[in-house]
């Protein structure tokens, strides 16, 4: 499982991060640094969206990789991303850091396509009060669409012990990969309810990749998690 290969011109990655502290948003992003530098990227390092209002720095961007979950954006800063992925800057992330941030700004929503909506977690008598809470096992399985995909492209259905993402989402999203939530004697839903893991979406000349497995460093370890997001990063820069 590998990316695609080095490309000869020097672009430049843009990586914001931060936000709430348990997604490890420094720890995390550091872990694709490497990664972006040896397929030759230039990477910035941003600890808030402030940067997203400069028009100079995001015309010269060609991936802005955030990992902010929840936090605030401002109207400007927001204005200038979403300018910047209609010109062509690609936009990518994983988890909470992409589908969870700026919970206030229905604009964010229109342009990443799907927002966290929970994930449901242990058996009520299994919860300790931790994080870990919400580590269930469940099933990651590529699309039709995943499998012809460069992201997702010969990669088989693996499986998780983490947090199972329930995202609301629209149709405007390409689906390479869902997650299925199952229905147990405790929850209130009936039926059992498919979320995508991994999507992709067109912004006016600008591509959005989302992968919604990655709470924690050891997750984005494994060796599919690590694949798709190195790919997805790649694919969405201009």
């Amino acid at each position: 499982m590998s990316a695609p290969g080095v490309r000869g011109a020097q672009r430049r990655a843009l990586v914001v991060r931060g936000g709430w502290e348990g997604h490890q948003p420094v720890e995390a992003t550091d872990l694709f640094v490497p990664f972006l530098r040896a397929h030759g990227f230039q990477v910035r390092l941003e600890d808030s969206p402030t940067v997203y209002a400069d028009p100079a720095v995001m015309a010269a961007t060609d991936l802005v990789v955030q990992c902010v979950t929840m936090s605030t954006i401002e109207r400007e800063e927001l204005a200038g991303l979403t300018a910047a992925v209609e010109a062509g800057t690609g936009l990518a992330g994983w988890h909470g850091g992409i589908a969870d941030s700026y919970r206030a700004s229905s604009d964010y929503l229109h342009l990443v396509g799907g927002q966290f909506a929970c994930h449901p977690g242990r058996a009520p008598e299994e919860r300790t009060g931790g994080m870990d809470d919400n580590d269930v096992p469940h099933r990651v399985e590529i699309t039709a669409e995943g499998a012809a995909h460069p992201v997702t492209a010969g990669l088989a259905d693996f499986e998780l012990v983490t947090e199972q993402y329930w995202v609301l989402s629209d149709d405007y999203v390409d689906v390479l990969a869902t997650t299925t939530q199952a229905v147990r004697p405790w929850d209130p839903w009936h039926r059992p309810v498919t979320s995508p893991a991994v999507w992709t979406r067109r912004w006016g000349r600008g591509r959005v990749f989302v992968c919604t497995p990655g709470h924690r460093v050891e997750v984005l370890q494994h060796p599919s998690v690590r694949t798709i997001v190195e790919r997805g990063l790649l694919w969405a820069s201009r």
